[in-house]
């Protein structure tokens, strides 16, 4: 029994340690670059009866969706219940899809996180680097270590969903060993 359970412990000690030296996840640069983008990000809405996580979000675009205005980029900060969430039509029960592209100036090891209320599935490069699947006031996400293989444009994808009370969305990005700041509007096209 005791090897038994020193064997087990030293598997969970290998495991743990795999995961926390784990590489940067390697975004792919758009191919081709794009060119003559359009500032912001393109969103498509839908407003269900309710919305309580990723799954029920990514099955009410696939029902009925709308095009809403284009958002001017990540940078929406926490409303006052009752404000309309992002560019949409509503406060509440309201999930965005949303795509373009965001530049990166330089490549290396960066650290990309996001603050949500509620849910979000955000992929950049092809990798998800944003998730958070339920609801919670305006908070952070788990920081994602990325590398930035070149500078240019890479795909963005995000899959967001705002339930009740009051809404936000953003996005932080810094150099490894620095502190992330927000992502400026102009780095985002569609």
């Amino acid at each position: 029994m005791k090897r038994l359970l020193t064997g087990t412990i030293a598997a969970i000690v290998v495991a743990c340690a795999t995961a926390l030296s784990a590489a940067p996840l390697k975004l792919q640069p758009a191919n081709p670059q794009p060119s003559g983008l359009k500032p912001g990000l393109a969103v498509r809405y839908a407003y269900p009866v309710d919305v309580k996580n990723l799954v029920d979000a990514s099955s009410a675009l696939k029902i009925k969706s709308e095009r809403g205005r284009p958002l001017s980029g990540l940078d929406y900060r926490d409303t006052n219940e009752g404000d309309m969430t992002l560019t949409s039509n509503r406060a509440e029960h309201v999930v965005a899809g949303i795509k373009g592209y965001v530049h990166f100036a330089k490549p290396g090891i960066h650290n990309i996180d996001f603050l949500t209320n509620d849910g979000l599935r955000a992929r950049i490069g092809g990798q998800v680097v944003g998730r958070f699947d339920g609801r919670q006031a305006c908070d952070t996400t788990i920081m994602s270590e990325v590398e930035v293989p070149s500078a240019g444009w890479y795909k963005v994808d995000i899959l967001y969903f705002q339930r009740l009370g009051t809404a936000c969305l953003h996005m932080r990005m810094g150099p490894e060993g620095k502190r992330p700041r927000w992502m400026p509007n102009k780095a985002f096209g569609h």
